[in-house]
């Protein structure tokens, strides 16, 4: 295409098999788009069916195929029978809230007395620590779980074996050769497990622990002897599919018929916190992906990041009313004390970002910037400028980092080197996003050894950004039909990456500005065609500009497909991520769909 795009970014049409577009359309009889986004996304011909109706009975895979799934649910037992009280150690995210509320809610259906321990951000870090395991033991606890944490914890595991209470973790982080001395450790990354279910969240590796629990006390018939109904799992999957959706696992295998049948438990409001919390944010549709990562997911966050680390798990696991919204009402409250910091931070941190451009990893350090709301920062300077981003908050000498990356440089696993060579005091992570702390000394340690890191493992980082479309289609491809067969391959996340699309050829004929940083648009095709659009964060960068530029010039624009439901309306919208500007005016219109 004859096109600059107004943002830098290189617009790069994905490749497809014309022959198994052909196959899938003849053998299938599925229609020329969903043909095409199955090949564009390489899968395989035997798999299609289970692809676009995944369920968990045909992805499920035997619990036992994970290293010490069955030692933990004996031991659990064990617990259970002896009426053991049972400490539940989780993380402040959302992985982490929902692992937690798996394990509350099995185990108060089975009347089995528990204790949760979600650690302050700020005054604990991330993962136990010796001070909040005694604190746990003191309550007269006989086993902890730790969820998404606990596979690094080497001195708090060792602390619980001297005080005679076994450690099981449930985790997904990136491991050492080494493990802690728990009695138990399930996580598919460490690096001896063979089940190929690395792709799982801590969530969906803490529901695979329950399904091998449920089995063991079926098979002991503890439901039967003590009267109790046997829990159904899968009214657990709307918790899993949150924890899967907001920890950006790729939508694969499992995880795939997770999310897709999570959605639809989703919309049955059985957890009393989710169906408070889409109250209070007015989820009046069917819940989809994006009200699971950009409305639910960021407030049960923001316990963590700005408030009250617990209130997260809590939120899911209480089932008082009262109480509940009174947690969903100051999560909200969080969460825009958040949005407010965040951009206080990101004001301060983006003058460093332009001063380090040159550096192949971005290393920001300063002191007392909020460590809440920096990994939200790190995230969108990375989007940005496409490099791997590092924010270090420093206070007293030491300082607490959040890292995210891109596609080919593995952070988790070079955070943790650098703990191993003691430049990080501890740390660790998975391949797109980490955290560790630092002594203030070693910043510019650290950032040789990240830079060397960078340039042995990664052979070319493009300048450009690329921006990967699917397709061509005609103006008329934005309507309901052709929205429903694009969404035939939801769920969407990532490993499943949302369609996007170019039209060609469109000028805007009304633009009107949203709370002061969107633009909603109607544009226009040379068949006449309208289109109504929005470009969300527009207003103050390229693609803002450009819209509300008062010409006539043609312009392309590559981005999504979006569903507004209002009143019972359904209403199909392209969401612009980019824009483009024809050099030359153009009669013909490339070969489109729609």
């Amino acid at each position: 295409m004859n096109s600059l795009s107004v943002s830098g970014k290189q617009w790069i049409i994905k490749k497809y098999n014309q022959a198994d577009l052909s196959f899938l359309k003849e053998n299938l009889f599925l229609d020329e788009i969903t043909s095409k986004l199955l090949s564009i996304r390489n899968i395989k011909r035997e798999e299609v069916k289970n692809f676009l109706d995944p369920s968990i009975k045909n992805f499920l895979p035997n619990p036992e195929s994970l290293n010490d799934m069955k030692k933990s649910s004996l031991r659990t037992i064990m617990a259970i029978k002896k009426n053991e009280k049972i400490g539940i150690f989780g993380d402040y995210d959302v992985d982490g809230a929902t692992s937690t509320a798996l394990l509350g809610n099995y185990f108060s259906e089975l009347k089995i007395p528990y204790e949760i321990y979600i650690p302050d951000r700020k005054k604990e870090g991330y993962g136990p620590s010796i001070e909040a395991f005694k604190k746990l033991i003191s309550k007269n606890i006989k086993i902890i779980f730790t969820v998404d944490c606990g596979t690094l914890s080497f001195e708090a595991i060792e602390y619980a074996n001297k005080n005679h209470v076994d450690v099981i973790v449930l985790d997904h982080h990136q491991s050492e050769i080494n493990l802690p001395n728990a009695y138990s450790i399930i996580n598919p990354n460490r690096l001896d497990d063979k089940s190929n279910l690395n792709y799982l969240c801590a969530a969906g590796v803490t529901f695979m622990f329950l399904i091998s629990l449920n089995k063991e006390l079926r098979l002991n018939k503890w439901f039967d002897n003590n009267n109790i109904n046997e829990p159904n799992l899968i009214q657990y999957l709307d918790l899993v599919s949150l924890g899967t959706v907001c920890d950006v696992v790729p939508l694969i295998g499992l995880n795939r018929a997770i999310v897709k049948q999570g959605l639809k438990v989703f919309k049955s409001k059985n957890n009393l916190g989710l169906k408070t919390l889409s109250d209070l944010c007015k989820i009046e549709t069917n819940p989809n992906i994006y009200h699971l990562g950009y409305v639910l997911g960021p407030r049960i966050n923001a316990g963590g990041r700005v408030g009250k680390s617990s209130h997260g798990a809590n939120l899911l696991i209480n089932s008082n009313p009262k109480e509940v919204f009174k947690i969903a009402s100051e999560l909200d409250y969080f969460n825009k004390e958040r949005k407010l910091l965040e951009e206080d931070a990101l004001q301060k941190i983006s003058k460093k970002v332009l001063e380090q451009l040159s550096d192949p990893v971005l290393v920001l350090s300063g002191e007392n910037w909020h460590e809440g709301v920096i990994g939200i920062v790190a995230s969108r300077i990375k989007d940005k400028f496409n490099k791997p981003v590092i924010i270090i908050s420093v206070e007293n000498n030491v300082g607490k980092a959040s890292a995210r990356s891109i596609v080919g440089f593995d952070i988790g696993s070079i955070i943790i080197a650098a703990v191993q060579l003691n430049i990080l005091i501890k740390g660790g992570g998975h391949k797109m996003a980490g955290g560790f702390s630092i002594k203030t000394e070693n910043i510019e340690k650290f950032k040789n050894f990240i830079f060397q890191k960078f340039r042995n493992n990664v052979k070319q980082a493009s300048k450009e950004k690329p921006l990967y479309l699917d397709c061509i289609v005609a103006p008329s491809a934005v309507n309901l039909d052709f929205y429903n067969k694009v969404h035939y391959l939801a769920p969407f996340g990532s490993g499943n990456p949302e369609p996007k699309f170019i039209i060609e050829n469109l000028k805007s004929v009304n633009n009107k500005i949203l709370k002061d940083k969107h633009i909603k648009s109607i544009l226009i095709g040379q068949e006449g065609t309208t289109i109504k659009s929005i470009a969300f964060n527009s207003l103050e960068n390229e693609i803002g500009a450009h819209l509300l530029k008062k010409d006539n010039k043609l312009f392309n624009i590559a981005g999504k497909l979006s569903l507004n439901e209002w009143k019972g309306q359904s209403n199909v919208e392209f969401i612009i991520d980019d824009i483009s500007v024809n050099k030359t005016f153009k009669n013909t219109v490339p070969s489109s769909i729609g």
